[in-house]
């Protein structure tokens, strides 16, 4: 009886963590219940139910069950893996890769960009988060102990790089400071606007930064900035302020340019035309899109491996789990 109380202790203490969630796997002393699981399955088999019906789809289902419970097991395995090679993706590298991701789709805020993914992947930005995380965290197991063994010269790397340039392109881009005026509603208001445009450029002339100048002057929120609005791509502005940016040199400020509502001086901090990123910055990537396909059958052996030396309990009898 003591025996019996010793095994099943630290399932109960376990399933007292989620009173309310069915465990159906312990993994290593962490568990799968059958919310997380079926949240699992259903970011894994949403495109399923859009293009497939009837038995198709069921078969399709089942094979998709499958894989994902699996690969729920192997991300515990992986895990643990990490922490015993000392592996850590730290919180300020993800903070960094939310902005560059923002950035790179044109997002403001982290709010946008949740409900950007709530309409696409179902989850909000703390959990996309977790799960962005948990994916690094295993690649870099996979690259420390299978990658790094299967050797690629770097001739055959350049030679990957070369026919697919075009895949590295980084679209045309600009940065501009922006100084915004209110143009006013009454004549008196707009020939007031017209005339402190006016003492703007000459108080640049005089030596004035244009920095200085927005923090004095501008009427937009990115007056805190000095007027910076970072990067932007090609098209993405009006057409107007675009076409200014882009006719002038770094450091140059344009002339006043009027829409319905502001007046707008901008200067150019720099402009990028269509690059291609260099072979030294996409090395690693291209390194491990040439491994992978090598990889395959090393990886599923490393992971069979782990797999064997780990202690996993269906608590639910994987059969069960699989059919729904």
């Amino acid at each position: 009886m003591r025996r019996f109380l010793l095994a099943v202790l630290p399932v109960l203490a376990l399933a007292a963590v989620e009173v309310r969630e069915e465990i159906l796997v312990v993994v290593n002393g962490q568990i799968i219940t059958r919310r997380a699981f079926q949240q699992a399955v259903e970011q894994d088999t949403a495109a399923l139910y859009r293009s497939l019906s009837g038995k198709q789809l069921d078969e399709k289902l089942r094979d998709a069950r499958e894989k994902t419970l699996q690969g729920l097991i192997d991300a515990f395995i992986l895990q643990d893996k990490a922490t015993e090679l000392g592996i850590v993706i730290p919180d300020d590298y993800m903070r960094t890769y939310v902005e560059d991701m923002k950035k790179q789709y044109n997002f403001a805020t982290d709010a946008d960009f949740e409900k950007a993914l709530k309409g696409s992947v179902g989850i909000g930005l703390p959990d996309w988060i977790k799960q962005q995380k948990q994916q690094m965290t295993q690649q870099e197991v996979l690259r420390k102990d299978v990658y790094s063994k299967i050797a690629i010269e770097d001739q055959e790397l350049r030679a990957w790089y070369e026919d697919h340039r075009d895949e590295y392109k980084m679209p045309s881009r600009f940065r501009i400071r922006e100084l915004v005026l209110a143009r006013g509603v009454t004549a008196e208001e707009q020939a007031a606007a017209k005339a402190t445009a006016e003492e703007i450029q000459k108080a640049l002339k005089a030596g004035k930064t244009f920095e200085e100048l927005v923090k004095a002057h501008s009427t937009s929120p990115s007056k805190a900035t000095g007027g910076d609005l970072g990067w932007i791509g090609k098209g993405l502005m009006r057409a107007s302020i675009e076409q200014a940016a882009l006719s002038m040199k770094p450091d140059q400020v344009s002339a006043p340019i009027e829409t319905d509502k502001d007046i707008y001086l901008i200067q150019l901090i720099a402009a990028e035309d269509d690059m291609v990123k260099p072979f030294a910055e996409v090395k690693p990537q291209i390194l491990q899109k040439l491994q992978e396909p090598k990889a395959q059958n090393a990886i599923q052996n490393y992971l069979q491996g782990l797999r064997v030396r780990s202690n996993i309990r269906y608590l639910v009898p994987k059969e069960t789990i699989l059919k729904g």
